[in-house]
């Protein structure tokens, strides 16, 4: 199976530029970068808690994270200056290939009744979020050294100019979307 970076190159453009009839190369729609974010929430107290969502990161998106500090302190939420509020990465390039590919082929389908990806997670620039309620669909991460459950939030930039564009290059590259009834 050839890796999505080669799949863009040879097969999406071209299915694109056919598509939507683009009169320049630079018109067709590619996807920027992929953002990868966990909230630490209970997390923010615990520096061994926050280690293992970092851990886990780093297997899941083959970087290490950064971790994420309050500049303020806000009283209603208990959150003091300095404490850990989230954990991120940012993945471009081939890390970013191989991502969506292991997440779209590996992880999505490991995903328990999964029926889809919804098109309403799109928003008007052509940009997809994803939210996953577990890191165990990764198989980078194994059941047994889990100590915490986490959810993270996959975003996807694209140069997409419309909704429509970005949904046809995802769909290119296989992503699942949930099928319409009409």
């Amino acid at each position: 199976m050839p890796n999505f970076k080669e799949k863009y190159e040879k097969e999406i453009k071209k299915q694109l530029s056919d598509e939507f009839k683009y009169s320049n190369v630079f018109q067709i729609p590619k996807i920027e970068k992929v953002s990868v974010n966990v909230g630490a929430g209970a997390a923010k107290d615990s520096r061994e808690m926050v280690e293992n969502i970092s851990g886990d990161i780093a297997l899941i998106s083959g970087q290490h994270p950064r971790i994420n500090k309050s500049r303020v302190s806000v009283s209603g939420f208990k959150l003091r200056e300095g404490q850990t509020v989230g954990i991120s990465t940012t993945l471009r390039s081939m890390k970013m290939y191989d991502f969506l590919q292991r997440l779209v082929s590996v992880a999505l389908p490991r995903i328990r009744d999964f029926r889809g990806l919804s098109k309403k997670s799109f928003d008007n620039f052509g940009n997809f979020s994803l939210g996953i309620r577990e890191q165990t669909i990764f198989p980078e991460i194994k059941f047994d050294k889990v100590r915490e459950t986490f959810g993270l939030q996959v975003n996807i930039k694209t140069t997409a100019k419309t909704k429509e564009e970005a949904i046809k290059l995802l769909e290119l590259f296989g992503f699942p979307f949930e099928k319409e009834n009409k």
